[in-house]
């Protein structure tokens, strides 16, 4: 067991997940195959919590681990610091190829600036995510007075980055809307592709009203926030963005009456002073 780790430090692993279980402990036990050959694998409690996904018997991953010796069987297996999807590294690579290109053209440059008082909001996302009830529930909550359209696209698969420009370029068309709100919940990188799809980001520019892109959690960032007149860290900070809080700009309106009223009742009394003189 000493000679093979000392032997191999830290190797990358591609395969197919096969007769994965989770222990009670917690740690998750797995065999990783491929057309020749399989290894089993480890990975411990304190390294899986770390995953961004729970793997299932099928998925295509990439592992990084450290070669040793389950001596009770005299087997030799890896044990894993850390998994993947497989193929992350070139989808991330063709993220940053396009992000690039697209600054270079200057594409994410102009901005325009969101209405203060929108009457009527878009909304393009799917009806079946959750991130539409929580849009929704903020509109209603801070922006009462404002209409809501909501505009159906699928938000993942092979086809939803053509759905999603589509659907802008009919927004853009209708022009029956002050602002337009992309949104989606999180996902894996290959959920949130449809927004790293260069069609979806010319098609965002190209609108005849201002977007505001939220999707997935604070630390996801796709090719669309770049392009958004105003990116928002999750599609509930985006509906808070393009709505006003009626209950502030009430109570800024009483203020501003309590002082006509009393400038206007100074300028009465100075008036009576010197109807008096």
């Amino acid at each position: 067991a000493g000679l093979l780790s000392r032997s191999f430090r830290l190797v990358r692993v591609r395969g197919e997940i096969a007769n994965f279980s989770r222990a009670a402990s917690g740690h998750w036990y797995f065999t990783l195959k491929d057309d020749r050959a399989q290894v089993r694998c480890a990975m411990f409690r304190g390294r899986n919590v770390l995953a961004d996904f729970a793997p299932r018997d099928g998925d295509e991953v990439e592992v990084l681990a450290q070669v040793g010796l389950y001596e009770p069987r005299g087997e030799y297996q890896l044990t894993v610091e850390a998994v993947q999807r497989s193929g992350l590294g070139r989808l991330y690579e063709h993220f940053v190829q396009l992000k690039n290109r697209l600054q270079a053209e200057g594409l994410f440059d102009a901005k325009r600036p969101l209405p203060a008082f929108p009457r009527t909001i878009g909304v393009v996302t799917s009806l079946q995510a959750a991130a539409l009830r929580d849009v929704l529930t903020t509109l209603a909550r801070r922006s009462p007075q404002a209409a809501v359209i909501v505009y159906p696209v699928p938000v993942q698969g092979d086809d939803a980055g053509d759905r999603i420009a589509a659907m802008l370029q009919t927004v853009s068309r209708r022009r029956e809307v002050d602002v337009v709100l992309l949104v989606r919940g999180g996902g894996s990188i290959e959920d949130l592709w449809a927004f790293n799809e260069e069609m979806v980001a010319r098609a965002i520019r190209a609108s005849a009203v201002p977007v505001i892109v939220g999707v997935g959690h604070e630390s996801d960032v796709t090719i669309a926030d770049f392009a958004a007149d105003l990116r928002a860290p999750t599609p509930t900070a985006a509906a808070e963005m393009a709505a006003p809080d009626r209950t502030a700009l009430l109570a800024a309106i009483e203020g501003r009456l309590a002082q006509l009223r009393r400038a206007a009742g100074g300028r009465l009394q100075q008036a009576q002073q010197h109807l008096d003189y």
